[in-house]
């Protein structure tokens, strides 16, 4: 498989599958003097991990990583404090599987055969033939998307460092669609629902906020902590809200990313009806990056919004846009163009309908793209489909567990995903004007 590493100084390799024995990182370029712990990547991974309400698949996965490379053993020298920091080497990190339990693996194989319409079985069959890693569907099952919210939560820690944040919700999903909010609104609802989610989640509560798993813990200490989650993860609890205190206390909905709380309860609700008709939903995910300088991106192959539109490497993403994205067909040129006027002695913008982005290349303004996410190809309807190995035509009703819509754990991975673009190539740029004559 060819297709697993992103980047260039910043160079982002995965690897596993769903009911592999976990998902590893692979990070080349993190520079040195960074300190990682578990617990912020595992509060990333929290976002978008399965098994956390009506909105997400049953399965339990903890989602929790282990930092297993790329930081200092011990302090180095007498009188030197950096123990556990990045020393420039590669660093890894593995995020082990807990819960891929033998009765949903024989749910599995009795249905490979058959492969589910919108799903990737049978092409990958037949890429990979009998070989293929069908089992809760490897490397193209929705599990793999953790491996970029891991490596996106190391991204976004160096990138703030460096005055540049990024920022994703749920801008529509099942056909309801929520209005514009000003960034800094939607910033701080982003960590207001980090710390519900962190406040609720059994798993941070047990493993974290315990202190049960501490950083400076060696490798087999952290996996037994693990081995003995494993046994309990089928008596683990769901998060059980306190939605009507997280409303008026934050004015959020713990369940979906939506920043305006009253829309994302009608999202839910809408997702829920379709879901009780035994369909699937789909949606449209917002990401938007703050205090990029102008002049960021690599013509003409690897523009930055070029990049951006590597987004649609992210399963179930159907299609990506820049600033106005499509609506820019039906647009005159001065309505389209955004105009600018100097400030203060400063260049302003008087609209942003290109999305931060011009010939490739950042303007200074936010970057905002948007992403289409498909409907669950998995349903709880009779579907036609095929026999993959014997080509005779199947009737197919879903046995495996699922989820109703993607959108609500997607917006994580979208984020995490846009940070790897935006610091792999900040760190291009930051070297490009280094380089410049004094």
């Amino acid at each position: 498989m060819l297709g697993c590493t992103y980047g260039k100084l910043f160079k982002t390799t995965v690897a596993g599958g769903s009911y592999q024995e976990g998902l590893s990182i692979n990070i080349q370029g993190v520079p040195p003097g960074y300190y990682f712990t578990e617990e912020e990547i595992y509060v990333e991974l929290m976002l978008r991990k399965p098994g956390q309400g009506e909105l997400t698949s049953p399965r339990r996965e903890a989602d929790v990583p282990i930092i297993y490379s790329g930081v200092n053993a011990a302090d180095t020298m007498p009188g030197f404090s950096n123990k556990g920091y990045t020393n420039g080497t590669p660093l890894v990190v593995l995020i082990p599987n807990v819960d891929r339990h033998f009765e949903h693996i024989e749910q599995y194989q009795v249905t490979n055969r058959t492969p589910r319409p919108g799903h990737a079985s049978y092409a990958s069959y037949q890429k990979y033939g009998s070989f293929d890693d069908a089992i809760g569907a490897g490397i193209f099952s929705g599990r793999y998307t953790s491996t970029i919210v891991a490596a996106g939560a190391i991204a976004k820690k160096i990138l703030k460092d460096h005055g540049i944040e990024v920022v994703s919700f749920v801008r529509e999903a099942a056909g309801i669609r929520m209005s514009d909010m000003p960034i800094d609104v939607i910033k701080k609802k982003a960590a207001a629902y980090r710390e519900v989610r962190k406040q609720y989640d059994p798993i941070y509560l047990d493993i974290f906020a315990s202190g049960k798993m501490q950083t400076g813990m060696r490798f087999f200490e952290k996996a037994a902590i693990l081995a003995e989650l494993e046994t309990r993860i089928p008596d683990i609890l769901k998060p059980k809200y306190n939605e009507a205190d997280v409303h008026e206390k934050y004015d959020i909905n713990p369940k979906l990313f939506c920043p305006d709380a009253d829309v994302a309860d009608a999202m839910y609700n809408e997702i829920l009806r379709i879901m009780k008709e035994g369909d699937s939903s789909g949606g449209i995910v917002e990401v938007v990056v703050t205090g990029v300088p102008a002049g960021m991106g690599e013509p003409i192959f690897d523009k930055l919004d070029g990049q951006l539109g590597g987004l649609m490497s992210i399963g179930t993403v159907k299609a990506v846009e820049i600033g106005c994205g499509m609506e820019a067909a039906k647009m005159t040129g001065s309505e389209c163009n955004d105009t600018m006027r100097i400030k203060n002695g400063k260049v302003e913008f008087q609209s942003n309908n290109a999305g931060g982005i011009t010939g490739g290349l950042t303007t200074g303004q936010n970057i905002v793209a948007r992403v289409a996410v498909k409907p669950t190809p998995t349903i709880a309807k009779p579907q036609q489909t095929i026999d993959k190995v014997s080509l005779e035509d199947k009737d197919l009703a879903a046995v495996t567990r699922r989820d109703p819509t993607i959108v609500a754990r997607m917006w994580p991975v979208v984020e995490a995903y846009t940070a790897l673009i935006v610091l792999d190539n900040y760190m291009q740029h930051v070297a490009y004007q280094a380089m410049k004559p004094k």
